[in-house]
């Protein structure tokens, strides 16, 4: 900027501009001084137009100045330049202060070629020049991109309707790109300045208006599950995974277990499953034997069919687990064996590990033995089937009975049961929310958990006793216990797990207190997990069918799994929220009972019964609660997409 001198006073100089304005600047601000002197007796206006008017000299000198031109004559030294050489090489022709001032703000309009220092300018190297232009580049990009978004940002949230994606010029993809990361990622989106910027010129403060335009742009659905998004998750397999399954599902798998498995294809076996269930991976069967009984829990031996570190069993160790969400399944191992050849289907060969119980009269286990079996499913029950032929049934008779002793003696040992119902969500092909409750403590249900229990409980203490290492689980005592046995409230039931210790993974076994026994495996599940399937080839090792994995290799797996099973633990626990409060967005006004948890500064910690959601309440003058209490509150606002619950003293 060109300015006069008006006056100089302890090294700071009070400045008149080219803009009519004046300031009070150190002298070191001066980049350059002109011989030239302005008279200051004439008017502030006539002044004014005179420093213009040696602008408009200095910006026509500069028309004449090629920077390119004299970077290549003078990048080769690298040396340093003084103003007045520099200007010589320009105007060669007896150069003035105007001369110098233009090529000193020629080089600050265009600092592609030179750096500057109040010493004078040098050239930048061949690789440097390439370096800024790059970033001059994409420095302009950046700014296209934020102008022309921002605009088109700004007229989509003002549009009505839905834009068919396939309409979408590029640029308008680039920014719904731009956007897309910037909403799943936050900070951490490589776009995020960009799409901050964009977002503040159109007036968007929410990222939640970015949501609609995506789902406007059809880039997300409107229950997009944002969770699958940024783990990049797909409950697709490649190509070559399910290659792999098909050639396994078409190989003669199953007859060539049969001369070697133990033949019990003749008894009674029964899976007792969710309505919905297609991969069938344990089976049950119970045989009377005088006033003693022999139980059978057959497991399908996925361990037969899958080897390890093949294709399909890398796939399943990435995944960890199967994911069980209100909308969606993903399956840890393709469809064509997690609900084909792996699945204990009725009336169909399948090899299997089956651990086979002696019990007293009193339902002790009194021996038991495992082994690899062929066996045939003869009843595909449901829970609802079992739950309404319990009374008349002497096969679930007896199994209900053997079910409910082995709790006890769990109990006797020290066992945490805790009791709450299980809220099932479900949702249709057109997106409807169904939401029931489920009580876990039924016949079919209870009947189910405790043989499982109890199944894996045996195969822990028969690799413990062959000291061969596994996945065991253990958990120490909790921090308190609020009641004994299963006797207590729900409020005691819900505050309970809340005081448990986490339970640990080893290679060795140790006491799990929770479950009051003195080792435990899962391992009945080997479709859905792959905890269980390592735990399975285990057993087979002992069977002598494998080589067994070292305690080393135990301890490997354990680590590789924590991150995949941490976000099976998240997306099943968010998307069932997500699925929970859209149900309940169409609840507003409706009056709930609710359990008063804990009192925070502001607000209430309570639970709405009806559906095992916790949830705060604001704390209202002259009503004082007290954890336990039965209130009723009434739902006020609800939105899934914000998960935000909001309820008031009813």
């Amino acid at each position: 900027m060109c300015a006069v001198v008006l006056e100089v006073k302890n090294q700071r100089l009070r400045l008149l501009t080219e803009n009519n304005r004046e300031v009070n600047l150190s002298h070191k601000r001066l980049l350059h001084k002109d011989n030239i002197r302005l008279d200051l007796t004439m008017g502030r206006d006539q002044m004014v137009e005179a420093l213009k008017q040696v602008v408009r000299k200095r910006e026509e000198l500069i028309k004449n100045i090629d920077i390119r031109d004299l970077w290549e004559l003078l990048n080769a030294e690298q040396n340093w330049i003084d103003l007045a050489t520099m200007t010589e090489f320009c105007f060669p022709d007896s150069p003035s202060g105007d001369h110098e001032a233009a090529v000193m703000r020629a080089l600050f309009n265009d600092r592609l070629y030179f750096k500057f220092n109040p010493d004078g300018f040098r050239p930048n190297s061949e690789k440097q020049v390439e370096l800024l232009a790059a970033q001059l580049r994409q420095a302009e990009r950046q700014h296209k991109l934020i102008e022309t978004g921002g605009s088109w940002l700004k007229s989509m949230l003002n549009s009505a309707g839905s834009v068919d994606p396939k309409t979408l010029s590029p640029d308008i993809q680039e920014f719904s790109e731009i956007l897309k990361s910037y909403y799943l990622f936050g900070k951490d989106s490589k776009d995020y300045k960009i799409a901050k910027t964009m977002a503040a010129r159109a007036g968007v403060e929410s990222t939640q208006a970015i949501f609609r335009v995506l789902v406007k742009l059809g880039v997300f659905h409107e229950n997009e599950n944002i969770e699958l998004l940024r783990c990049a998750l797909s409950a697709d397999f490649k190509d070559r995974v399910l290659a792999d399954a098909a050639q396994i599902a078409s190989s003669n798998l199953i007859d060539s277990a049969a001369t070697a498995c133990s033949d019990l294809t003749q008894m009674p076996l029964m899976t007792i499953d969710g309505q919905g269930t297609l991969d069938f991976d344990d089976a049950i069967s119970i045989e009377e034997t005088g006033d003693s009984f022999r139980l059978g829990v057959h497991i399908v031996d996925v361990g037969h069919f899958i080897q390890k570190n093949d294709g399909v069993d890398q796939e399943a160790s990435v995944r960890g687990s199967s994911i069980y969400m209100p909308d969606q399944k993903i399956s840890m191992l393709p469809p064509v064996l997690a609900e084909g050849l792996c699945s204990l289907k009725a009336g169909e060969l399948r090899p299997a590990i089956s651990i086979m119980i002696d019990l007293n009269p009193l339902a002790e286990v009194v021996n038991y033995e495992i082994l690899q079996s062929l066996i045939k499913v003869k009843h595909q029950l449901t829970y609802y089937d079992v739950n309404n032929v319990a009374d008349e049934n002497q096969q679930i008779r007896i199994l209900i009975d053997i079910a409910k002793k082995f709790r006890q003696k769990r109990l006797n040992e020290g066992a945490v049961q805790i009791t709450v119902p299980e809220i099932s969500v479900w949702v249709n092909e057109y997106q409807e929310v169904s939401v029931n409750q489920v009580n876990r403590e039924s016949p079919g249900r209870m009947l189910v958990s405790e043989l499982m229990i109890m199944a894996n409980w045996l195969m822990a203490k028969y690799l413990k006793d062959r000291q061969i290492p596994a996945i065991f689980r253990s958990q120490r005592e909790p921090r308190e216990r609020l009641y004994k046995n299963n006797a207590g409230t729900l409020f005691q039931n819900w505050m309970q797990r809340r005081l448990l210790s986490r339970f640990v993974l080893s290679a060795k076994p140790g006491w799990h207190s929770g479950l009051g026994l003195d080792a435990y495996i899962t391992a009945t599940s080997p479709i859905r997990k792959y905890s269980d399937l390592i735990n399975q080839r285990q057993i087979r090792a002992s069977l002598g069918l494998e080589t067994a994995y070292t305690a080393d290799q135990i301890a490997d797996i354990i680590k590789s799994l924590e991150l995949p099973m941490s976000y099976v633990g998240r997306f099943q626990y968010t998307r069932h929220r997500y699925w929970l409060l859209k149900y309940l967005e169409h609840q507003i006004g409706q009056k709930e009972e609710a359990i008063v948890l804990h009192r925070a500064r502001r607000n209430y910690q309570i639970l709405l019964t009806q559906y095992m959601l916790e949830c705060d309440l604001p704390i209202s003058s002259g009503i004082e609660l007290k954890p336990e209490d039965l209130i009723q509150v009434t739902i006020q606002r609800v939105s899934a997409r914000q998960d935000v619950v909001q309820v008031a003293i009813g």
